[in-house]
């Protein structure tokens, strides 16, 4: 081993810069490890690293350096660590190693982790590689597998801890201290009857305060939250919130036990779901990634490009039809693009709040009429205040009291459209069964455009042409 690679591996602490990114010295180091096939140098230096580390260092290297690093350290890899790329990039790895090495890569990860870096592939892929993984631990594969996307079943973690009711606490204490095979990390122990139908949970905390004698059954918990693995994933992560939730059970359609999720799967879920609103709200795809190629991304992002300049034509017709209006007066056209500026960041800020509302059941029926009344009144307000200090501002810049006066009132009417559309359509959209967060950024742009420029440029030529 050479000096300067002795004392790289001294300063571990120090192998990230400021930004938390990794030096340059580092990665030279795991590169030069790969193209040598040091298997004992590439060791050394990812053996100190969290596995959320090492898939940071994963995304650093090159694409073809990827799989070689996995296959260099072998059984020292730990699998766990592609859960922290993006979608793209471990399908990418997934499809370059071979089936029987990823096969041997997952038997020793938890059922939700495996489960999690198996589904992005083609069901080709999955075949080949569940073929080599042994019987019992394939069909607990498969089975979270033809759960639904984004469904609870597909999140749970399938090793847990059953127990009979007829146990006592220092039986179940003694079963757990014997017992190899049990689940890396849980909270609680569940209680089923024969059928394995759940009867109810004992909290570690509880067991550990209770005499040995006592029976499971007189210290269990009534399970109130209890998960089914068809539920999708996003309600899933409002209930652990809304209940302050570490774990749950989750059961199958008869009520049999067949898994438990806990907050670090939770985490990951209102990460996952945060991150597709706001690419959604943007117009860009739920699913795209820094990895993605140029081909795929721009033409996943087209689509609405496309609405967008469609809903952009729409604005240019509404100027067109002022065309002699804006000729008899140049200053319309340096101002009315301020009147659908303010109404659409106006409307994008009520739209935000509603998308928001929507994804977390807190606009519904119920409480819509006051929701709406709420953000008009708003738009009213803003829309008033920001009127006299526009209008003021035009009039002291063009010398004309009434060119103030035109722009302030189109700017109180595409304010109020703003607060009024801004939450309208959401809950429109959401009505239709659509994703609002999707479809609702073109339609109030279109409506913000459209009304500040018609009401602008309308006003005006009302005004001046007496």
């Amino acid at each position: 081993m050479r000096d300067d690679e002795s004392a790289l591996d001294q300063a571990a602490p120090d192998i990230r810069d400021a930004e938390g990114a990794f030096v340059a010295a580092f990665i030279e180091g795991v590169e030069s490890a790969i193209a040598e096939g040091d298997r004992a140098a590439l060791k050394r230096r990812i053996e100190p690293l969290h596995e959320a580390d090492v898939g940071d260092l994963i995304e650093a290297l090159d694409e073809a350096d990827r799989p070689r690093l996995i296959e260099l350290l072998g059984r020292d890899f730990d699998f766990t660590a592609l859960t922290e790329l993006d979608e793209t990039a471990r399908v990418r790895i997934l499809g370059a190693l071979k089936p029987w090495v990823v096969a041997d890569g997952i038997r020793d990860l938890d059922s939700d982790d495996a489960v999690y870096i198996l589904e992005d592939l083609d069901e080709d892929e999955k075949a080949d590689i569940l073929k080599y993984i042994p019987a019992p631990e394939r069909g607990a594969l498969e089975r979270s597998l033809d759960y639904p996307e984004e469904s609870a079943g597909r999140r749970m973690q399938t090793e847990f801890i059953a127990v009979p009711p007829f146990w006592t606490v220092g039986r179940a204490i003694d079963y757990m201290r014997e017992t190899e095979d049990l689940p890396e990390t849980f909270y609680e122990i569940f209680v089923v009857d024969p059928a394995y139908r759940l009867v109810g949970g004992v909290p570690l905390d509880r067991l550990l305060r209770t005499r040995r004698s006592v029976l499971l059954t007189a210290v269990k918990s009534e399970q109130r939250h209890v998960v089914h693995a068809s539920d999708d994933q996003e309600d899933v992560a409002r209930l652990f919130e809304h209940y302050n939730l570490v774990s749950a059970p989750v059961v199958d359609e008869s009520g049999r036990l067949v898994g438990v999720i806990t907050i670090d799967d939770v985490v990951d879920v209102i990460q996952e779901e945060a991150d597709e609103d706001l690419r959604a709200m943007a117009g860009v795809g739920s699913d795209e990634e820094l990895s993605d190629s140029v081909p795929y991304t721009a033409r996943a992002r087209l689509p609405w490009l496309i609405v967008n300049l469609g809903t952009a034509f729409l604005a240019a017709f509404i100027i067109g039809l002022f065309s002699k209006t804006i000729e008899q007066m140049v200053a319309l056209a340096v101002l009315m693009p301020i009147v659908a500026s303010m109404g659409g960041n106006a409307a994008n800020q009520t739209m935000t709040v509603a998308v928001r509302a929507l994804a977390t059941k807190d606009l519904g029926s119920h409480n819509a009429p006051r929701v709406i009344r709420r953000e008009v009144l708003v738009g009213l307000c803003n829309g008033l205040l920001l009127s006299v200090l526009l209008g003021t501002m035009a009039a002291l810049w063009f010398q004309n009291i009434h060119l103030g006066g035109v722009i302030a009132a189109a700017l109180v009417v595409n304010m109020l459209a703003a607060g009024l559309f801004g939450i309208l359509i959401p809950i429109v959209i959401h009505k239709l069964k659509l994703d609002p967060a999707v479809a609702s950024g073109v339609f109030v742009t279109t409506v913000t455009d459209t009304v500040g420029f018609f009401t602008f440029l309308g006003f005006a030529s009302l005004w001046f042409s007496h």
